[in-house]
């Protein structure tokens, strides 16, 4: 371990090292000596405009891709999970406004948008027009034309893997369009993704010796369907908007595992697990607009999530006669829905103050149920499951009041908030808690025409509860159940950030960002007896880190149209183990999956290389996304998750009829993803191993074939 920290910290290094070399070499003035081609334009110190002609050479088709080229900026894509609607949209506005939606995520929206219809991009670093930043160091603004004829934005790929699997097709279809003075884009997009995962399992007994092979062979196929609607229209002075997305969500698991103990004695037998889960997702949000009196903005929201999902699993055990000796089956009902209701108001009536004041009240609700049964030979037989039934609501009010104070090249935010919600459960269990919590925060930043930014941040969070940690589940192919917990609540977060940000020449910039977390009630897997647990309150916490976001144009090496975005976090934790009552690192989030960057462990990186030859209108590039393995620590076990490193390449061009062409070849060097599961006796650490499986798998390289264009 404290030779990957070196090495990341020499990366880090090198990497800052790198941008102010490059900013030496090939620094320019940010605004352009002729004015009658700006593909940059300084607005002011707290905003930095990019023309539609700024993203020419990455061929773009979408507001999504544009976006995705601005120098040193991530789009926040993790909204859906936030606490209500405040910061649902993350760092997302468009044409100076957030979205009404939480579901829909900013980097979908933006798919839908077609990049002819966009005439810049601002990225706002500081108060600007009045605009409500919600604590985000920096937001980007997708300015939209007036005016733009019907525009179609279609695209169309297949997936093939190297090793196994069918060719899987994708398409999507979104128009936008003008009639009467209303404004829509709508659209759908249909998949249906196929891949596996393939290996073999290790089993060990308390000694570190083998007892078991398990040849495991998992395959996976995801049909999926999205539709959307969403429509703008001005009503005298009153700007009304809506938005809408329906989902129908599949996902079929099939895992085939022939295990084959070491001991000649024991029969050797087969394992299938079968999974199949269908989600039917709906979200409808409103709000409308208008100036109320001079210098007083109102804007009042509405927003209704539904979901549906059905989870039915079942494990069938054959001995090596192939007769059936056990027969499991889980079968999960859970309806999830949301109701918010919000009003914000603006209020410019004072010089250089922006005082804001929002109210929002939500109400959420779950209604779970779980069925398990057993049947060893005599027939099924209900299995009884601790809190498999309950319907949990929670009521939650809120309010913000903020003063956002310019002053020449410093910005004071100050803001109080208050929060309180009643969480009432019946069912298995039945009760009803109520919590309050105070939420100041305080954000000083200085910024400099020379593209320098310093910015301080302390802010009170409060998390968003999963109300599915309310209800118990079964994991049937760890032989184990996952208990709900009536007693859960929010844990707070103490945020300080210290961050510093660079912008040099007209496509290079360097962030670096110290934070530090104080938290209360850590929200993690509480034991409930010696081989049980649930999600539960583990008491306080901490996590600290550094985090380095940057984009480092690469002339200054002879690479003409290159560049090199980054992004990358040391991080480090501590909180007292429930179990051994000894100090150790935050839990990680559980289970293999995509490579998300924000999760709680000691590292991440994310490194993109792209050139772009325009004259020829070819681009090419790779990536390399990596993260440290991810430790979940349970009462009686330690399961820690590693998926390697995924490296991807890709080559695109837009030189007939405007369409675009790309080829990407995906986890290149099928890296081997590892569990290391470790079964105690009885307590973790405190208690022998009771047996140690350990798990590598492949899921194999894959190709895609996209081709996109709008008319």
């Amino acid at each position: 371990m404290k030779n990957t920290y070196g090495h990341l910290l020499y990366m880090l290094a090198s990497l800052v090292i790198i941008s102010h070399s490059s900013g030496l070499i090939a620094d320019e003035h940010i605004v352009p000596q002729n004015g009658q081609d700006k593909q940059l334009e300084e607005s002011d110190d707290a905003v930095v405009s990019f023309s539609s002609a700024y993203f020419e050479r990455f061929q773009p088709q979408t507001a999504l891709e544009m976006v995705q080229q601005l120098p040193g900026f991530q789009l926040d894509n993790s909204t859906n999970d936030t606490r209500g609607f405040g910061g649902a949209a993350g760092n997302l506005l468009i044409n100076d406004r957030r979205p009404s939606a939480k579901q829909d995520v900013p980097s979908t929206i933006l798919s839908r948008i077609p990049s002819g219809i966009v005439e810049r991009i601002e990225l706002i670093r500081g108060q600007a027009r009045g605009i409500d930043l919600r604590g985000q160091s920096v937001m980007v603004n997708v300015i939209i034309k007036t005016d733009s004829p019907a525009a179609v934005r279609w695209e169309a790929n297949v997936r093939k893997s190297f090793e196994h699997g069918p060719l899987v097709p994708d398409l999507s279809v979104s128009l936008t369009d003008s009639l009467l003075g209303l404004e829509y884009n709508t659209g759908f997009t249909i998949r249906k993704t196929a891949f596996g995962r393939f290996g073999l399992d290790k089993v060990f007994d308390g000694s570190g010796n083998l007892i078991e092979n398990r040849h495991d062979s998992r395959e996976n196929r995801l049909p999926y369907l999205n539709t959307n609607l969403g429509a703008q229209k001005y009503f005298g002075e009153t700007l009304v908007k809506f938005n809408s997305i329906f989902t129908i969500d599949n996902f079929n698991q099939f895992l085939e595992s022939d295990r084959v103990p070491v001991e000649l004695s024991i029969d050797p037998r087969d394992e299938f697990f079968d999974s199949k889960t269908h989600r039917t997702k709906l979200e409808i949000g409103a709000d409308a607009e208008r100036e109320i009196i001079n210098n007083l903005k109102g804007k009042a929201i509405m927003l209704f999530y539904y979901e549906d999902e059905n989870s039915f699993q079942s494990q069938r055990v054959l001995n090596s006669f192939d007769v059936q000796t056990r027969f499991r089956v889980s079968d999960k009902d859970a309806i999830t829905e949301e109701i918010i209701g919000r009003v914000e108001f603006d209020w410019t009536g004072i010089n250089q103050h922006l005082i804001q004041a929002n109210f929002e009240g939500a109400f959420n609700t779950l209604d779970g149920s779980l069925e398990q049964t057993l049947d060893i030979g005599a027939g099924p037989v209900i299995v009884d499951v601790p809190g498999a039934d309950s319907v949990v609501d929670e009521m939650r009010w809120d309010v913000l009041v903020t003063d956002t104070i310019t002053l020449g090249q410093y910005e004071l935010d100050l803001g109080i908030g208050a929060e309180t919600s009643t969480i009432s459960q019946i069912g298995d269990a039945t009760q009803e808690r109520s919590f309050t919590y105070i939420k100041p925060r305080i954000a000083l930043s200085h910024t400099t025409q020379e593209g320098h930014q310093t910015r301080f941040r302390l802010a009170r969070e409060a998390s968003q509860l999963d109300l599915n940690d309310f209800v118990s589940a079964t994991v049937l192919e760890d032989n184990d159940v996952a208990l709900g917990n009536p007693d859960l609540r929010p844990d707070t977060t103490w945020i300080t950030e210290l961050g510093h940000e660079r912008r040099f020449g007209r496509n290079g910039s360097i962030k670096l960002t110290l934070f530090h977390h104080w938290i209360t009630d850590v929200q993690d897997l509480l034991p409930l007896s010696a081989n049980f647990e649930a999600p539960g309150n583990i008491g306080d916490g901490r996590r600290w880190g550094l985090e380095v976001e940057g984009t480092i144009p690469l002339e200054w090496l002879g690479l003409a149209g290159a560049k090199l975005d980054i992004k990358a976090r040391l991080q480090d934790s501590t909180v007292v183990d429930p179990v051994t009552g000894i100090n150790r690192e935050l839990s990680s989030v559980s289970g293999h999956g995509p490579l998300s960057y924000d999760v709680d462990n000691s590292y991440a990186y994310d490194i993109r290389y792209r050139q772009d030859f325009s004259s020829s209108r070819v681009s090419w590039g790779w990536s390399v996304i990596s993260r440290a393995d991810r430790p979940l620590y349970k009462v009686n076990e330690l399961d820690i998750f590693d998926e390697g490193a995924s490296v991807l390449t890709f080559i695109e061009t837009s030189r007939w009829l405007g369409v675009k062409i790309k080829l990407s070849w995906e986890n290149i060097l099928d890296f081997t993803e590892s569990r290391q599961r470790t079964v105690y006796v009885g307590e973790r650490d405190l208690s022998p191993v009771d047996f140690k499986e350990v798990r590598a798998r492949t899921r194999g390289s894959h190709a895609y074939f996209i081709v996109s264009g709008t008319f």
